[in-house]
């Protein structure tokens, strides 16, 4: 393996001359951290994926660097952590077996899939003396970054309610990997994004209030939503593809409504209510606070300067995040520092989903939320393996299916997806066009349907033509109910044809 530490080695932030050997595991998000390592003292020396093309892209990015797709040689090289982002149901085994390797691990969310994980990750984390941290990254971007900070002098009080949201309908990601391509076999989907309950994703919207106020959350309640959107594998009770809301009390005995999910509107809004004061941020907009005790008080945008490294973390994905998950994780290994997300306040932030999704099976039954810090709570739950009813990658067409036709089937349904909310955003606005605030937006939707019409027809035929070859299958189900959001017989016809390139026509003159 060669050692590329001395043609990356920059000014320490740790004031060390120690520097850490990194390997990453799982390349698909793996690879959107790696950027941020050569400044906080890391140097990138091992990948490790079964995708051949995402080892080519490691190894472009990482010349020199050791690849392969065997877990049990990457874990034999000659470095001191990995970064875990492997699939997300096996998290607290992958990280295990790191621990037990002698690596320091950064786990992306979340760090378990049962409470039964949860144990032996905690202890497995304990024996080995190695650092485990969380790669949670939403509590860093610069608004949220100075809500802890202003909280933490007393600026809002104390904490009494907060609304926080991570409702995100990423559909396509069923049928894709994470960088787009269609995931293979093509008759299969994705291993664990086209079924886990969103419930069990809950450390993008919890994870910030618990930093920006220093609370942790004790007691968690979730009613059923049965509701699911079109195209997607399992309903929304089982798996994924509706909304999962649920009411969480923090230690302070403050009220936390966290809602994630797959709906018709993404929104990542937080509203934070204080004794003294508020604040309400839409993650990419303006940061406002209400300030001076009263529902009547001024309210005003603010906007943060962000500090030296606010600034060198500000190219880096997630609003800065996944520079601060790597900056904390390199503080912990080289400083001893806790991480915001170490190895116990990963558990506080993870658990409340398991039990959330747990309490929505149960009619709503509340589960008070263990501190795994404490033995004594930790064997209360140690044989504890209640689990999510998982849905099998290659169940969506049946054997008797021929291959032939079903390999299209990935790349199809992301394709399709895309051109069937397509055409119902032309369709729907058009139904509200006269009542724009700003006419002129339409233009965009009809440009987009039409500029890309010949590939829908394409889609529309293939989907079709699959869905017809394995009726009563899966895969013909979700590929029917993206058509029938699309409105196939009417989004084909020579007359819609016409009509909408008519319009086109119209816009471009």
């Amino acid at each position: 393996m060669t050692d590329h530490s001395e043609s990356k080695k920059t000014a320490s932030l740790f004031d060390t001359d120690r520097r850490i050997r990194l390997g990453i595991w799982g390349l698909g998000r793996g690879m959107s951290f790696y950027a941020n390592c050569a400044a906080c003292d890391i140097d990138v020396v091992a990948g490790c994926d079964y995708n051949a093309h995402m080892r080519e892209n490691f190894l472009k990015a990482n010349p020199g660097a050791f690849a392969t797709d065997d877990a049990e040689e990457f874990l034999k090289q000659d470095m001191d952590a990995v970064l875990l982002a492997t699939f997300c149901p096996a998290h607290a085994d992958d990280a295990i077996r790191c621990l037990r390797a002698g690596k320091h691990v950064l786990s992306e969310v979340t760090a378990f899939h049962t409470m039964a994980e949860g144990v032996r990750l905690v202890e497995a984390a304990e024996a080995s003396g190695r650092v485990y941290n969380l790669a949670e990254n939403y509590p860093f971007t610069p608004a949220n970054r100075y809500l802890a900070r202003k909280w933490s002098e007393g600026l809002f009080g104390d904490l009494m309610y907060a609304e926080f949201e991570y409702v995100h309908e990423c559909r396509t990601l069923a049928y894709t990997y994470i960088d787009g391509l269609p995931v293979q076999p093509g008759n299969t989907v994705h291993n664990w994004r086209s079924w886990l309950q969103i419930h069990y994703y809950c450390t993008h919207s919890l994870g910030p209030i618990m930093i920006i106020t220093g609370t942790r959350p004790t007691r968690v309640v979730a009613l059923p939503a049965k509701q699911t959107l079109a195209g997607y594998p399992m309903n929304n009770e089982e798996g994924i593809g509706g909304a999962a809301p649920s009411l969480i009390n923090m230690s302070n005995g403050a009220v936390v409504r966290n809602l994630m999910g797959a709906t018709t509107n993404d929104t990542h809004i937080q509203r934070l209510w204080g004794t003294l004061g508020s604040a309400e941020l839409n993650i990419g907009r303006e940061l406002s606070l209400r300030l001076g005790g009263s529902g009547g008080s001024p309210k005003f945008e603010v906007r943060p300067d962000p500090d030296e490294l606010g600034q060198l973390a500000a190219s880096s994905g997630h609003g800065g995040g996944d520079f601060w998950m790597i900056y904390y994780f390199a503080r912990q290994i080289l400083t001893g520092e806790p991480a915001p997300f170490d190895l116990y306040t990963a558990c506080d932030v993870t658990i409340p989903g398991i039990l959330a999704y747990r309490s929505s099976t149960e009619g709503g039954r509340p589960y008070d939320i263990p501190d795994f810090r404490y033995k004594e709570e930790r064997d209360a739950w140690r044989d504890d393996r209640w689990d999510q009813k998982r849905y099998d990658p290659e169940a969506i067409f049946p054997a008797w299916c021929d291959f032939e036709i079903t390999r299209h089937f990935s790349r199809t349904m992301s394709d399709l997806i895309q051109h069937a909310t397509g055409y119902r955003a032309y369709a729907d606005w058009g139904k509200v066009e006269n009542d724009l605030a700003r006419p002129e937006d339409y233009s965009g939707v009809v440009e987009r349907l039409a500029s890309r019409y010949d590939d829908l027809l394409e889609t529309y035929a293939m989907a079709r033509k699959i869905a017809d070859a394995c009726p009563g299958t899966d895969g013909a189900r979700v590929l029917s109910e993206m058509l029938a959001l699309g409105e196939e017989a009417t989004a084909t016809s020579p007359a819609f044809e016409a009509a909408l390139m008519e319009r086109y026509a119209a816009i471009k003159r």
